[in-house]
């Protein structure tokens, strides 16, 4: 299967991005270039297109999809928490834009064997980067069921969470969870009848694993900010979240950024000497329009946040 992701709210992100002739842009969540190939056609002569991404499928989807454009652009397999030292390693030390498409691609889900979706029969794997050991199918079966509790509560925000955990630890006593279809079956014997209507009664669950075993939210909190002292001033970043709880810590990151001042009201002038690292763009999240939500409906959860970095 090709990778193939449609890119969401790209003309938003394009313009949000503020794009400069000549400036140097990381992608750093590249998946299959979509808004790559649009950010590398605005470039001039002497602009850069950094591309970061843990997929091999994606690297190896970015890299042709971005061939036409040479040596103006760089793509590099790693995860975005290694932001800074990708920069180093190139030795770019500021950047004019920054882009963050998060949670899954559409290729991911949609390939089987990536064990991704509950909508197919696989190894449970979900892994963003293979060359992790950790898979989904290790996570489920081996972590104790308060910590299996607490991912699906945290991450999955399920109300069933305690139930599930408790059915996923009656199951794998009598056998290993293997696949996506014994996930999810087990997961839907442990919600209630009357609530499996709304939506598969897995998605939550699936969704929590996969975020717990990549990890994304813990990167993300450790990783937006150095991302925002790299821009040069007046560059800009572009998050795309489609999940509650990354917008929340980009908005809360992006608040902290704009007024890091941790004196008292009270106090007649700042006394912590924390500066403002720059401006929230957007007081609210763009959401993708009414053609895009037609078009592509799994944009339905999307939110663009952006900041810009200060003039000096």
């Amino acid at each position: 299967m090709e990778f193939c992701h449609k890119p969401v709210m790209l003309s938003e992100t394009i313009e949000g991005l503020r794009l400069k002739e000549n400036g140097i842009y990381v992608d750093c969540t590249m998946g299959g270039a979509g808004h790559g190939y649009e950010i590398c056609k605005h470039l001039g002569p002497r602009g850069k297109y950094i591309g970061i991404d843990q997929d091999e499928d994606a690297i190896k989807a970015g890299q042709k999809r971005l061939a036409a454009f040479g040596n103006q652009v760089s793509v590099i397999r790693s995860n975005y928490s290694d932001f800074k030292r990708v920069l180093e390693e190139l030795k770019v030390t500021d950047v004019d834009g920054i882009l963050l498409d998060l949670g899954v691609s559409s290729y991911q889900l949609d390939e089987a064997e990536r064990g991704f979706s509950y909508r197919f029969d696989a190894p449970l794997d979900m892994r963003m980067d293979r060359r992790q050991e950790m898979t989904a199918k290790e996570m489920v079966n081996t972590y104790e069921e308060q910590e299996l509790y607490g991912i699906i509560h945290r991450y999955g925000e399920d109300r069933f969470a305690k139930n599930i955990a408790k059915h996923i630890v009656e199951a794998r006593q009598r056998k290993p969870i293997e696949t996506t279809l014994e996930l999810a079956e087990i997961v839907s014997g442990a919600v209630p009848m009357k609530f499996r209507q709304a939506g598969h009664p897995a998605k939550r669950t699936f969704q929590a694993v996969r975020i717990a075993l990549n990890r994304e939210l813990e990167v993300l909190e450790n990783t937006l900010k150095i991302m925002i002292e790299a821009l040069e001033p007046g560059g800009r970043i572009c998050v795309i979240t489609f999940h509650s709880l990354e917008d929340r810590i980009v908005k809360n990151i992006f608040r902290e950024c704009e007024r890091p001042c941790t004196c008292p009201p009270s106090f007649p002038v700042c006394v912590c000497g924390r500066v403002s690292l720059g401006k929230i763009v957007t007081k609210k999240p763009i959401l993708p329009s009414q053609e895009e939500l037609e078009e592509n409906p799994r944009s339905k959860s999307a939110k663009l946040r952006i900041f810009e970095k200060a003039a000096c």
